[in-house]
């Protein structure tokens, strides 16, 4: 792996794109490679990842893709296929050129859907496994909903200058370029679940038992349809962020997980 500063920027097909890197405290261990949601950024991860990279010792790297916080502009409208690109094409590219090949993937929303069809497209090189925060395989009206009361609340309240903080300048064309393409009638198909036979990783899936952007049908296809073990975790008086409403418990079932796997892996090299 390349040597990182904790701040740094990288071309990627053509985009400068915003990095943040915690190194690791047991350089034995893979990096979290935190995915962020459709209107997030690396900045709007606030100290969770601090947090995880304390109690877990792994390295973290976090990004924002095209068009979010301090990384270069999207090209828009979004294609409907926009999540495809990013986990076909861009995050591979990323990999390749920090030569991370020991990793877990952890995304919340949009990026638990990245990080589906990373996994399950066959890219090398493999993950150790996924941690999906609210993810999504399918669109569902109750999304879809959601994501119009969304853009009343951007038209009459102070959300656009609270995403300010984090998009800056840009932030009229990273809310607007969220919400059209997922309001768009032809993203009424869009649909991952193809993906989910190709992945034989461990999965870890949370979602809220409140998430406003998806129901429970989510988490249910993707532990009926991926060919690895899938622990599902459901969890009360929470809404679409789970590492938000509930840190301290998300943190604890991401350790759990992690670390579970390499006490297996220990135990199967020890025989």
């Amino acid at each position: 792996m390349i040597d990182l500063q904790s701040d740094f920027f990288l071309e990627v097909e053509g985009t400068l794109l915003e990095f943040r890197w915690i190194p690791p405290a047991n350089p034995d261990l893979p990096t979290l490679i935190f995915l962020h949601e459709g209107l997030g950024c690396a900045g709007m991860w606030k100290d969770f990842p601090d947090q995880l990279a304390h109690s877990t010792e792994c390295g973290i790297l976090i990004y924002s893709r095209a068009g979010y916080g301090r990384s270069g502009p999207a090209r828009l409208p979004r294609p409907v296929r926009y999540m495809h690109d990013e986990g076909l094409r861009v995050l591979p590219e990323i990999l390749k050129k920090l030569a991370l090949t020991q990793f877990f993937l952890l995304g919340h929303s949009d990026g638990a859907s990245i990080a589906l069809v990373y996994a399950g497209s066959g890219a090398m090189p493999k993950a150790s496994g996924l941690i999906l925060l609210a993810p999504h395989v399918f669109n569902e009206k109750l999304c879809v909903d959601s994501i119009q009361l969304a853009a009343e609340a951007y038209r009459t309240t102070d959300l656009p200058v609270k995403l300010a903080r984090y998009h800056g300048n840009h932030t009229d064309e990273t809310f607007w370029g969220w919400h059209d393409i997922w309001v768009h009638p032809e993203f009424w198909h869009w649909n991952i679940e193809e993906f989910l036979s190709g992945i034989d990783i461990p999965v870890l899936v949370i979602q809220g038992a409140d998430d406003q952007y998806g129901t429970t049908l989510q988490m249910e296809a993707i532990r009926t349809q991926v060919s690895g073990p899938c622990t599902l975790r459901l969890l009360e008086n929470c809404r679409h962020s789970p590492q938000k409403d509930h840190p301290a418990g998300v943190q604890n079932e991401i350790h759990e997980f992690i670390f579970s796997l390499r006490q297996k892996a220990a135990q199967e090299e020890d025989r």
